[in-house]
């Protein structure tokens, strides 16, 4: 841009008939070395009038010589771009300094050597977040986990290409060794009274550390450490007292968690005060009415009507939810069991709901979008509260297997009547054929029993002749 300016100015030089040679030698000269002219780093833009009639002209101290330029809008920017496109000196005593637990405030002074007429503005630069102001300071609420730089430049309009060399300054990473720092390091406000923040310890750190936890919020004059120190199995919390009309007006927390021997690395956290988790509503009314179910319900304190979203669950054979986004009750015809100051209150009306079956209720609440920008944090649920007679299942796994044994047992007997009927309706008649069969089977078994005795009789004398033979014999022969 700066090339572009010069290039205009001996283009305007040439054109118009600049009458100073030494001027016009040394615009020519700039060019070539791609420079500003020298001499006209103190320049100014002055209105007059010549032979030709009123112009712009750039009055330089030293010159006697005025480059004249048309009054017109053209010559005027042309005559303002010599010095307004000029890169001006960067800023000087850059300085930081860090308040709180994690406010850094970065200062500077304006540079040296700016011409009058160049409106100073300061392009500011920390991380992706870029800033273009005349103030010379700027201030960020950053958690100083890491080196953290600013890089700082001058221009001479808001809308500057060609701004100053950046300067850098940056602030010094906690001291100690990063595992050792705490993890997971989350904080919950809960119910617009109490700041809940929990941790991980590092890998790094010893078992029996003693933690230690520092926060800051506006308007408060100096840090304040936690007191109410808990655990939940691995994890370690403090919970302390954070009333929202404590913090009206802050958006952000500052959290600080080290130790106190200094044998861990600090871990900064920075909590936004626009997330909050509700307490859980009370369920204060539930009854069936015309085939119609009613819930009413009371939400947590410290909230406004219209910035809660509840949700409620039915269950009777299968869980259902229902959303519920206004805050009052609306019923044509109020119920008796209902207060008389249920349309301040919230509920919820099912139609054609069975009187037979038991329902079981519990509510639950979430910030909603017209009071805060977290709102995915829902409370825990209401106690559970039922109405409606339950059958005892029990009674139907007993009736259901006592029918098939009925049953069994019942055709069992049935059919031992029936045999037993049979047989006193219809006796069996007697078989003769059956009876000679039998007579004649029994003689036949004498005679086998006959035959058997005498082939055994027979065989007892054969042996008791061979016995005596025998013992004539051995007489003999003595």
């Amino acid at each position: 841009m700066e090339r572009l300016a010069i290039g205009c100015l001996l283009w305007a030089a040439a054109a118009l008939g600049a009458a100073d040679s030494e001027i016009a030698s040394e615009i020519r000269m700039a060019t070539s070395l791609k420079r500003k002219p020298r001499g006209l780093a103190n320049a100014s833009i002055e209105h007059g009038t010549g032979k030709e009639g009123s112009s712009h002209v750039i009055r330089e101290t030293g010159l006697k010589q005025l480059i004249p330029f048309p009054r017109t809008q053209e010559g005027a920017q042309l005559a303002f771009s010599i010095f307004s496109e000029a890169s001006p000196p960067p800023v000087t005593n850059f300085s930081i300094s860090v308040k709180n637990l994690c406010t850094i405030n970065w200062q500077w002074s304006p540079p040296e050597g700016v011409n009058a007429t160049c409106e100073l503005w300061y392009y500011s630069q920390l991380g992706e977040e870029k800033v273009i102001s005349i103030k010379n300071f700027r201030t960020e609420e950053v958690a100083l986990n890491e080196r953290i730089c600013l890089q700082v430049r001058s221009q001479c309009s808001d809308a500057s290409t060609n701004p100053s060399d950046a300067l850098q300054m940056c602030t010094m990473p906690p001291e100690g060794d990063p595992e050792s720092a705490v993890t997971r390091l989350r904080c919950i406000w809960h119910n617009l009274s109490q700041m809940n923040c929990t941790w991980l310890p590092g890998k790094k750190a010893p078992p029996d550390t003693n933690y230690t936890l520092f926060y800051w919020y506006s308007p408060l004059e100096k840090n304040l450490q936690c007191t109410n120190y808990y655990t939940e199995g691995q994890l370690i919390g403090c919970s302390f007292d954070l009333l929202q009309g404590n913090v009206s007006g802050s958006e952000k927390i500052q959290i600080m968690v080290t130790d106190t021997a200094g044998t861990v690395r600090p871990s900064y956290n920075i909590t936004w005060l626009n997330s909050v988790k509700p307490h859980h509503p009370v369920i204060t009314a539930l009854f069936l009415q015309n085939d119609s179910l009613y819930v009413e319900w009371e939400s947590p304190e410290n909230f406004e009507s219209n910035c809660l979203v509840y949700q409620v669950e039915v269950t009777d054979s299968q869980p259902k939810k229902y959303k519920v986004e206004e805050s009052k009750c609306h019923i044509l015809q109020t119920p008796q069991e209902l207060s008389e100051k249920s349309n301040a209150k919230n509920c919820l009306v099912i139609n054609q709901v069975e009187r037979d079956a038991q329902y079981t209720v519990r509510v639950r609440a979430k910030t909603s979008k017209y009071c805060f920008e977290d709102t995915n944090l829902w409370s825990a649920w209401s106690p559970e509260k039922s109405i409606g007679q339950k059958t005892d299942p029990t009674f139907y796994t007993v009736t259901l297997l006592s029918i098939p044994v009925a049953i069994s047992i019942s055709t069992l007997l049935l059919l031992l009547y029936l045999k037993r009927l049979k047989i006193i309706i219809f006796p069996p008649i007697p078989d003769p054929g059956k009876i000679f069969k039998e007579m004649f089977a029994d003689q036949n078994e004498d005679t086998l029993h006959w035959k058997k005795y005498d082939i055994y009789e027979k065989q007892i004398k054969e042996e008791t002749d061979s016995v005596v033979l025998v013992e004539n014999l051995k007489k003999t022969s003595q």
